[in-house]
């Protein structure tokens, strides 16, 4: 008999590892595809970004609109039963856009729709009246740069990727100031258009003077730079009244389901309240706030306490000037060797394709069991691949917390990204839903899995 049961002991002892191999499987399959039917059985989420937006509109940092929308969401959270709701409080800067008009008043008179870019100043009152110089590159500016003084650099360049297009927004005013022009404008930053322009951010460097920054659509830029090869000269005129106000007190917005053993552990996901003052900011970001405020408002309301605390945050300023994730950052900087993973949503809430993950490689393996679960509940929505994270936990990210962004279908990010274009109807009831079903399992799994997600 003795005999027997060490042999039983033996067997049990040589199957463990796999066993223990299978155990988020086994022991989360039920849960998550209770979460998925409960995330997929409604349009609450879409509801709920579609009366945020339209009752707010855009939420700039230092603006009424976006303390007002947060008051509201801190008001909704508690109606929701989340846990330690608040606002911590961050200084934001503000800019303020005025009143702008472009036109070209060569070889005939055309208004041109336009944007100035997030941090631009002003022309002076009378506006700028310059010929324009098309370029293509930097390297083509530098080659010209002879032919820039006393003109509007016109930067039309396609879009190819966002990383590579963008640095003609963040940094032609400073590469046309150099070579003497007065005023620097671009081609919109999307690869679609319908003539609509799209701002952003920029920057200037105080070595070289400062020159007004401004973006005008696909379909002019186009248009000027035909009539250029033509041997037409094009003449623009821009009026531009930016200027900055003194920096105005803002929040990251946060409420909490709290751990039922390991409290003090935490699981932080969400994206950015602001928006730029354009269009009603519904994909950038209130859809990633509201994915994962849903996320934890489905785990509430099917009575699953993790082991751990799950957050969700609506970071301030993401847009402008980064001051919400830093201020986050600063204010948990003691906890954050408790911050056991940080997620982000800042892609737009299409239909979601699974997580790119920042972390260790033991970590990355225990991610990949939950982007499995997340497969069979949600398909098409599971994959987890190497690299990803956001810019608001991008602080506490550089601090070793291993970090998550959301991976969506990107096609028409782009389209509206930045624009009066960014209003609800962009985005699919049902793709919003999967977005928080995919963002709730994964959060539920790494806060209640018996052990810490490794770093």
């Amino acid at each position: 008999m003795t005999r027997r049961l060490i042999a039983i002991a033996a067997l049990i002892l040589s199957i463990a590892p796999a066993a223990r191999s299978q155990s988020l499987a086994d022991q989360y399959r039920a849960t998550t595809d209770r979460i998925a039917a409960a995330a997929l059985s409604d349009s609450a989420a879409w509801n709920r970004i579609a009366e945020l937006t339209e009752k707010f509109g855009s939420r700039f940092s230092g603006s009424q609109s976006l303390e007002q929308a947060i008051d509201w969401i801190i008001d909704q959270m508690k109606s929701d039963g989340l846990s330690n709701v608040r606002g911590e409080p961050v200084m934001v800067p503000r800019w303020i856009r005025g009143e702008e008009s472009a036109s070209m008043v060569a070889p005939r008179m055309q208004d041109l729709p336009m944007l100035g870019l997030g941090g631009s100043i002003a022309t002076p009152a009378g506006g700028i009246t310059a010929d324009v110089m098309v370029v293509t590159s930097y390297d083509e500016l530098t080659k010209r740069a002879a032919e820039a003084r006393g003109k509007i650099v016109l930067f039309n360049v396609a879009f190819t990727t966002y990383g590579e297009t963008v640095r003609y927004r963040g940094g032609g005013a400073v590469a046309a100031a150099r070579v003497g022009a007065v005023a620097s404008m671009i081609r919109s930053v999307t690869p679609y258009s319908q003539r609509t322009p799209h701002t952003g951010g920029m920057a200037y460097d105080s070595t070289v003077t400062r020159i007004p920054h401004f973006a005008i659509t696909p379909e002019d830029a186009d248009m000027i730079a035909r009539f250029i090869a033509r041997g037409e000269k094009v003449r623009v005129q821009v009026k531009m009244s930016a200027h900055f106000l003194p920096d105005s007190p803002s929040r990251n917005v946060m409420g909490e389901l709290t751990g039922r053993e390991l409290p003090d552990e935490v699981v932080v996901m969400g994206g950015h309240i602001d928006s730029w003052d354009v269009g009603r900011g519904a994909m950038d970001d209130a859809g990633g706030v509201v994915a994962a405020w849903e996320a934890l408002r489905i785990l509430k309301r099917l009575g699953l306490q993790p082991r751990r605390t799950i957050r969700v945050v609506g970071w301030t300023n993401e847009e402008n000037g980064m001051r919400g994730g830093n201020g986050y950052r600063d204010a948990h900087r003691a906890e954050l060797e408790n911050h056991v993973l940080a997620m982000e949503s800042d892609g737009g809430v299409f239909r979601p394709l699974g997580f790119g993950f920042t972390g260790s490689d033991a970590g990355f393996a225990v991610v990949q069991q939950v982007g499995a679960l997340i497969e069979r509940a949600v398909p098409g929505s599971g994959a987890i691949t190497r690299g990803g994270g956001g810019a608001d936990i991008g602080p506490i990210m550089a601090l070793g917390v291993p970090g998550m962004g959301l991976n969506v279908d990107g096609t028409r990010y782009f389209w509206y990204h930045h624009t009066d274009a960014d209003t609800v109807d962009k985005l699919d009831p049902k793709e919003v839903a999967q977005c928080a079903a995919a963002m709730a399992i994964m959060a539920y799994v790494v806060a209640d899995m018996p052990q810490k997600l490794p770093r």
